[in-house]
């Protein structure tokens, strides 16, 4: 009769309870049996018929050998206990897998950041239910309002230095980070950079563990990651992160933001490893246990995961980090090209990228690039959309070489990327604590801006930030339905409205428009 297949899993889990060793339920006895009818009953060594039970003492060579069947016994049982010995031993090492060492190598390096903020929010008058209307349409106020929330980071540096999300703690007026061991710190913001949603927090505590870091270099899709994190942390109220595992999707992803967020997404890690809100900058983590990426965005209609999260290289991650750390800021290169989409075939497929525009005196120009050129290759690999080439220049340090094929032409062009210069000395004020300079092309370069010409704001105060909603590196393109070219024309149109007059201002910020209306004093 065969074995039924539920019997043949080495591991059947009936046989098991949390916290409890493997139980051998039938082969101990099975083999005492085999032992007893082996070595007990035939002391002699021969296969010989068992006589009758009233003439046994007569029968010579046939007798019961005690010492022989306790001995089998007590093998027997010997070789169960061994065999459940193995099996436990089996199962303990099958739980030590790869995912759990890396959990157990980076978990305490895991912090949540925890976030207050003030927003404005529209209340309703408590008075307008009341009287149902009679005074008239409800009327709405703002009010001030602490909102808390949370993220993840990692530590990088035993003396507090944490890495997270530039979007986790944006508008932060208090930063406290919480350790996994349940100590709460208070961190403080050292520099944070919009373009690539990376921030650098440092916490007052020495001898934190440090997360090892790996490379993006050798990462293969398919293979193990795990995503830490603290996802809904106000709910669950533990500080220690959780693992979710999954494998890289894709690499190089492109993810475009919608206009209310900032910043794209460009080169990113693809996972299906679970992340989830509060999972964002916490670190994605190889099969060895090594930091390829920090968590950041995922692709939802409902707000959870749904298998399509991104990582930002962790190369990337550093880099911006170490200039945050070292200047304060982050010191892009320029390169002084502008590219567009090259015209689709009849599948809507396309080749390459077209130069759209070559900034005055930029490395580009220097190099020989002109408007029209169609780039179908850079430093080994093929261009398809505007955003691989954005992508390559977004990791580029001055004094990098791009090597640029240019369809039609049999050499390869090299363009040497330098530091961008600085902004004008010469800056206008205004209004009442609003500062603005002309833009440059270099200037254009290095914020990403489509407009040609405009006023770039480069210092402006919090509380006019409030009223007016403009922040520092937006540029004023138009005011009251008319173009400003410079700071100095800005600067004139203002001069000549009268005073309590309605003024609108229009801006570029992330790629896109908005406007601000107020009314002029004096």
């Amino acid at each position: 009769m065969g074995t039924p297949d539920r019997m043949r899993s080495p591991l059947p889990s009936r046989l098991f309870r949390p916290g409890s060793r493997p139980r051998v339920r039938s082969w101990g006895g099975a083999l005492i049996l085999l032992a007893l009818f082996s070595t007990g009953c035939l002391a002699d060594g021969g296969a010989r018929e068992a006589p009758d039970p009233e003439s046994a003492s007569q029968a010579e060579g046939w007798h019961w050998n005690d010492a022989a069947a306790n001995e089998a016994t007590a093998g027997a049982e010997e070789t169960g206990r061994s065999w459940a010995g193995a099996v436990a031993t089996d199962v303990e090492r099958s739980r030590e897998t790869a995912i759990v060492r890396a959990a157990e190598r980076v978990s305490p390096s895991v912090v949540t950041v925890n976030v207050i903020r003030t927003r404005q929010v529209r209340v309703r008058d408590p008075f307008d239910d009341f009287f149902g209307g009679f005074f008239g349409p409800p009327q709405s106020r703002t009010q001030a309002q602490r909102v808390p929330s949370l993220g993840s980071g990692f530590v990088v540096d035993p003396q507090g230095i944490i890495l997270t999300n530039d979007h986790v703690v944006r508008g932060a007026e208090r930063i406290l980070v919480s350790l996994p061991d349940g100590r709460d710190v208070p961190a403080t913001l050292i520099g944070t950079d919009e373009a690539t949603d990376i921030a650098v927090l440092q916490a007052d505590l020495p001898d934190l563990p440090v997360a090892p870091l790996g490379s993006t270099h050798d990462l293969r899709i398919g293979e193990w990651v795990v995503a830490f994190g603290n996802p809904f942390g106000n709910l669950i109220s533990n500080p220690e992160p959780t693992a979710t595992v999954g494998v890289i999707s894709a690499l190089g992803r492109h993810v475009v933001p919608s206009r209310e967020d900032r910043g794209f997404y460009l080169g990113m890690i693809q996972t299906d490893a679970a992340i989830n809100p509060g999972n964002s900058g916490g670190p994605l983590v190889n099969a060895l246990g090594e930091v390829v990426g920090m968590n950041a965005s995922i692709f939802s209609r409902g707000g959870g995961s749904e298998g399509i999260g991104f990582a930002i290289p962790i190369e990337r991650v550093l880099r911006i980090a170490e200039d945050l750390l070292d200047h304060g800021e982050v010191r892009r290169a320029w390169v002084g090209l502008d590219v567009e989409p090259e015209e689709a075939d009849e599948f809507g497929r396309t080749r390459g990228v077209r130069v759209s525009r070559v900034s005055e005196g930029s490395p580009a120009a220097q190099a020989g690039f002109r408007t029209g050129d169609r780039m179908v290759e850079a430093n080994g690999r093929r261009l398809v959309s505007p955003l691989d080439f954005e992508a390559l220049l977004l990791d580029l340090r001055a004094g990098d070489a791009i090597d640029l094929r240019i369809d039609g032409r049999e050499r390869i062009d090299r363009i040497v990327a330098q530091e961008f210069p600085s902004l004008p000395a010469e800056r206008v004020t205004v209004l009442r604590d609003l500062e603005v300079v002309t833009l440059t092309p270099a200037a254009r370069d290095e914020r990403g801006v489509g407009s040609e010409a405009g006023a770039l704001v480069t210092g402006i105060s919090a509380e006019l930030q409030r009223i007016l909603g403009l922040r520092e590196g937006d540029l004023i393109v138009g005011i009251n339905r008319q173009r400003v070219e410079s700071a100095e024309e800005l600067a004139d149109v203002l001069s000549r409205i009268p005073a309590r007059s309605r003024v609108q201002l229009i801006y570029e910020r992330n790629r896109g428009f908005g406007s601000t209306t107020f009314v002029l004093g004096r």
